[in-house]
C-alpha cells in the first residue's frame, strides 16, 4: 500500500510517527512491536500523511487533538474496512467469529473499537458463531 501511495516506510527503536518531507510522506514504525501492532500504527500515520498538514509540535492543542481522533477514526475504518466486513458477513452467512476477523484483517482484539463494536451489535450462539443482528457498521 505505501508503494501504490509512493509512501517511504522505516522501521526504528522509538515510537510510529509520520512526517511529509519535501512533496514525500514517510511512516517511522516501531520496530518492536508486533506485527498486528505495527498495521494498526501504519494506517493511523497514513491518515497524518495523506490528510494533515502542519508539524503537531507548532499547532494548537486543540488542533492537535482533533487531528489524532480523525487518525484514530480512519485507522479503524481502514483497518478493518466495512465493506469488506459485509461481504465476509454475507459469504458466511452471519456467522463469523470475531477471531476470525481478528486474523483475516490482522488486528487485535483490545485495541479495536470495531471489533468491540462487534460485541455490542452479535450474539454468540451455541457453537460459538458471532450473529450479526445488525450489519450497518
Amino acid at each position: 500500500m505505501a508503494r501504490e501511495l509512493h509512501i517511504k516506510v522505516f522501521y526504528w527503536s522509538n515510537g510510529s510517527q509520520a512526517l511529509f518531507f519535501e512533496q514525500t510522506g514517510y511512516i517511522f514504525l516501531n520496530n518492536e512491536l508486533s506485527p498486528q501492532q505495527q498495521w494498526q500504527d501504519f494506517t493511523h500515520e497514513l491518515c497524518h500523511v495523506l490528510l494533515h498538514s502542519g508539524d503537531q509540535m507548532h499547532l494548537h492543542p486543540l488542533f492537535v487533538e482533533y487531528q489524532e481522533y480523525k487518525a484514530k477514526n480512519f485507522a479503524l475504518q481502514a483497518a478493518i474496512p466495512t465493506f469488506m466486513l459485509d461481504e465476509l458477513f454475507q459469504i458466511h452467512k452471519y456467522r463469523l467469529s470475531v477471531w476470525m476477523i481478528q486474523e483475516i484483517f490482522n488486528v487485535e482484539e483490545n485495541s479495536k473499537k470495531k471489533v468491540n463494536s462487534i460485541h455490542r451489535k452479535t450474539k454468540v450462539d451455541c457453537s460459538g458463531s458471532v450473529i450479526i443482528q445488525n450489519s450497518m457498521f
